[in-house]
């Protein structure tokens, strides 16, 4: 959440530095481990043997500060966080900085992933005092009773010019703490009673708030403001995917298509596409999509998949269609459990150094090639004798590496080499396989999840390929099977080796939500719209904000200082913006109006950050776009030809429309459509209660689904369904 207030801890006592970014290493093992190595996160792991007392969060550390009066450092990561590896070699392995720490702090190590409730209350915190956006490693010094007074992210450890080395910072808060605490105290809590009053303020409802299709107008120009026109995508030092981004401008004709279109080809040919193996790293250290760091994550592959379905649809290139396979393949090769759950990451790092796994130099594959294999290879991989990366945080960084990207188009090549080009490919992908893998970080996140299958049962139905619809009902059955509990209608936010955490966060409600409601278009079958509608109203129960709109990140217990709503779109797209669309599409395929009030109200608590700032909030243009139109539904009654009737219906484009079935919790409007023969599978087309008449021929349905698809005009061949009922 981006906070606006003033920089109340500006200058306090420190200048915070921030560095970050993203990767993974194994630590070094010491001899006797601490409290982390009973954890079952593979973040806390790594810091298991480190030589500070760490704990993980939880009221034993909680109780130790406030019984000794000691400051907490809390230090924030995730498994494949680059700076966080450096910082961890650094400073955490060092003696000195843990005898220091040991003596004076109580240390706590959090994942991010597993509790991102937590990490966004101090991130949003240290954005407020700092007026910096922050990364990770987050390392924030927090009173006894939990209340941020300082912090920063990667600190070098010792001093750089104006850049504090870590024990300075340390020495120095615990200076001021012992000299000074009833004012460090003061200061903090009215940090903290400003900071939730205009947390209280800007997650108020307007009351003048109002959305229309209006709103939309001129949004393009709006994405491509701060474009990179020449290399596609937006930043100039760094770039990041922006899925949402991309999604929104395929949706739309004319330049803001061309433009997505381009950043997804300039993506796909770069450094960030893993050439060999597929997939994507989670962003470049250039504005060209060359360099990346190499980590992979689960929610950029679910994200992109969706991407590279949209462009391939939009443009036809099959390029893209490829493209998205591949991704899907990786998905399936790398980061599936052998139950069927996706797993949360693969790491950027082998034997502790950043893109060992993924580089090449000429030495390797001189080894490997032959001389015109050699010479095909440099032509399309960009490959140099001096390589295109080094890894400076590295003390001993490899020499000569080479990140592969496409110098050179495919169909520049001649046949021959084409031919060739496949033989190297498979080679390199063979001879990469017998290296030292990335470490994995197998953790089963239900909210990534809920993304992945999705995009999945997507991938399957339009690309045509039953391996990725059967990998989403699988991936779906282990979360049920692991981490739902019936009995209490709850979702725990993680698993991993048979353990369960007691986290509720909202992501992954609302994005396993999405997941069970696409696999339940593509597939009709009823028990998966009838866990999303439980997912829902177990969502408004533990998360939604009755008053104001919009959810909440976390649930409300003693461990969280205030509750937020995140307000824009980050590397996932918020709770709030998914809600806002899947409520209103629940409201449409269930009839039920509370539902349809929930998207709504949701949608008005942004909607003037929506106009002003609509790049923030990408993923709920989406939902302006559905609530503001007609939605069209193709039903299918019947069991027989369903398969033929979901096969047209997944054709093409799909702007605001829904393939229903006749069974589940369905409006009673959708309940009465009926075979028109007993065995005879039917297909209605409807824009509300209105209906073409019925049709037996997936043929036809798709000769209207060609002429009507994404319009918000009523069919022209109408029907009124006489016993239609008021909606509900």
């Amino acid at each position: 959440m981006r906070v606006g207030i003033v920089h109340w801890a500006t200058g306090l006592y420190f200048s915070a530095m921030v560095v970050a970014g993203s990767a993974r290493e194994i630590p070094d093992s010491g001899s006797t481990p601490n409290r982390l190595i009973e954890s079952k996160s593979p973040y806390l792991l790594q810091h298991a043997f480190n030589p500070v007392d760490w704990y993980p969060w939880g009221e034993e550390a909680f109780t130790k500060a406030r019984k000794e009066k000691k400051l907490i450092l809390l230090s924030i990561g995730y498994s494949t966080c680059h700076w966080c590896h450096v910082m961890e070699r650094e400073s955490f392995q060092s003696e000195e900085v843990a005898n220091f720490l040991n003596k004076h702090f109580v240390s706590i190590k959090l994942d991010r992933e597993e509790r991102p409730d937590v990490d966004k209350v101090y991130m949003t915190s240290f954005q407020a005092m700092f007026g910096q956006g922050g990364g990770w490693p987050l390392n924030m010094f927090l009173t006894p009773d939990l209340k941020p007074f300082y912090g920063g992210t990667y600190f070098p450890p010792k001093d750089q010019g104006q850049r504090p080395g870590f024990m300075t910072v340390l020495s120095s808060l615990h200076d001021l703490w012992v000299k000074d605490r009833v004012g460090v105290e003061a200061k903090t809590v009215d940090l903290h009673e400003k900071l939730t009053d205009h947390l209280d303020k800007i997650q108020s409802l307007n009351p003048d708030a109002s959305f229309d299709g209006f709103m939309l107008d001129g949004m393009v120009a709006k994405f491509l403001a701060g474009a990179d026109q020449m290399n596609g995508g937006w930043g100039k030092e760094q770039k990041f995917p922006q899925p949402s981004h991309l999604r929104f401008l395929l949706s739309k004709r004319g330049e803001g298509r061309e433009f997505a279109l381009k950043t997804c080809r300039k993506m796909m040919e770069g450094g960030i596409n893993d050439q060999i193996g597929g997939g994507f790293h989670r962003y470049t250290v250039d504005p060209i999509w060359l360099v990346p760091h190499f980590e992979k994550m689960l929610y950029d592959q679910a994200q992109l998949l969706d991407v590279y379905v949209d462009a391939w649809q939009v443009s036809g290139k099959e390029e893209f269609k490829v493209t998205a396979e591949s991704i899907a393949d990786y998905v399936l090769a790398e980061l599936t459990h052998s139950e069927g759950g996706f797993l949360s990451a693969q790491d950027a790092q082998s034997e502790g150094k950043e893109g060992k796994y993924w580089c090449w130099t000429v030495k390797d594959l001189k080894a490997l090639l032959n001389e015109r294999e050699l010479s095909v290879a440099r032509k399309r991989y960009g490959i140099t004798d001096s390589g295109n990366f080094i890894d400076h945080s590295d003390p001993d960084p490899l020499k000569d590496q080479n990140v592969l990207f496409r110098a050179m188009r495919l169909e520049k090549f001649s046949p021959e080499d084409r031919k060739l080009l496949s033989l190297v490919k498979e080679k390199m992908k063979k001879a990469r396989s017998l290296r030292v893998p990335p470490a994995t970080d197998d953790k089963v996140l239900a909210s990534w999840n809920g993304l992945m299958i999705g995009a999945m049962a997507r991938a399957g139905r339009i690309l045509k390929d039953e391996r990725y619809l059967k990998a989403a009902e699988r991936a779906h059955a282990f979360v049920v099977n692991k981490l739902w509990d019936p009995a209490s209608s709850t979702l725990s936010h993680r698993w991993r080796e048979g353990h369960v955490d007691g986290s509720q966060q909202s992501e992954s409600y609302l994005y396993f939500l999405r997941g069970s409601r696409v696999l339940y278009e593509a597939t009709l079958n009823p028990s998966y719209l009838s866990l999303a509608v439980t997912l829902a109203d177990r969502a408004i129960a533990l998360f939604y904000d009755k008053l104001n709109g919009g959810f909440f990140d976390g649930e409300d217990r003693d461990d969280l200082v205030f509750r937020l709503k995140d307000d824009y779109d980050s590397a996932t797209p918020t709770p709030s913006s998914v809600a806002r669309f899947e409520y209103g599409v629940l409201s449409e395929i269930t009839g039920e109006g509370s539902y349809r009030e929930v998207a709504e109200k949701s949608l008005l608590s942004v909607s003037d950050t929506i106009r002003q700032s609509p790049t923030q909030l990408a993923e709920s243009l989406k939902a302006v776009s559905f609530m503001v139109g007609k939605p069209a539904r193709v039903v299918i009654a019947g069991a027989k030809q369903r398969e033929e009737f979901l096969k047209v219906a997944w054709t093409g484009l799909r702007h605001n429309l829904l393939v229903v079935g006749t069974e589940g919790p369905v409006s009673k409007f959708t309940r009465q459509l009926e075979e028109v023969k007993p065995g005879q599978t039917t297909a209605y087309y409807c824009v509300g209660q209105t209906c073409r008449l019925p049709e037996t021929n997936p043929e036809v349905l798709a000769e209207w689904l060609r002429e009507d698809r994404g319009s918000e005009k009523s069919p022209e061949t109408e029907v009124e369904i006489p016993s239609a009922p008021t909606p509900e």
